[in-house]
């Protein structure tokens, strides 16, 4: 069993209702009583493009599937859940990306792991540090000495699930 980390965000079509429906859905995936989320926050979009605040979440679970596997399972998820991908940092109905995969470093043409972006990103870094507080990235860096009062308030908790 591996423990992974999956961030979560959604902009449209009822937010804090595709994290929820996502979040059963990755329940699916985990090893039994291995689920864990954080709350729900709210943050700005990244990028140029006009549209709504996001709600973004991450979730931590077991699995017994290879990191393919699970991307594949993720990517499934956001398409039952109407994702399009039209625009790059547009707005979706849910978007799911595969932070962290035990201890692992992936560098394949489908799958980057640790994910490319998570340690600028506070909407990953803050909700990964409440259910994981501890964590060691794989490169021996700790979570927590990349966390900071001004990452923190970036952030305004939408809901506790």
């Amino acid at each position: 069993m591996a423990q992974v980390y999956v961030a979560l965000g959604a902009n449209l079509a009822d937010p804090i209702s595709q994290l929820d429906n996502a979040c059963k859905a990755l329940l699916s995936l985990a090893a039994a009583d291995s689920f864990s989320v954080s709350p729900y926050y709210r943050s700005a979009p990244m990028g140029d493009v006009e549209q709504p605040d996001y709600v973004n979440a991450v979730a931590g679970f077991k699995t017994s599937l290879s990191p393919i596997d699970l991307l594949d399972a993720l990517q499934s998820i956001e398409n039952q859940q109407g994702r399009l991908r039209e625009l790059r940092w547009g707005p979706r109905t849910l978007d799911l990306d595969l932070l962290l995969y035990d201890d692992q470093c992936i560098d394949s043409p489908r799958l980057v792991v640790p994910h490319y972006g998570m340690r600028e990103r506070s909407f990953v870094l803050v909700p990964l540090s409440d259910i994981a507080a501890d964590l060691i990235l794989p490169d021996g860096t700790a979570l927590s000495s990349l966390l900071n009062d001004a990452l923190r308030a970036e952030l305004v908790i939408a809901q506790t699930p």
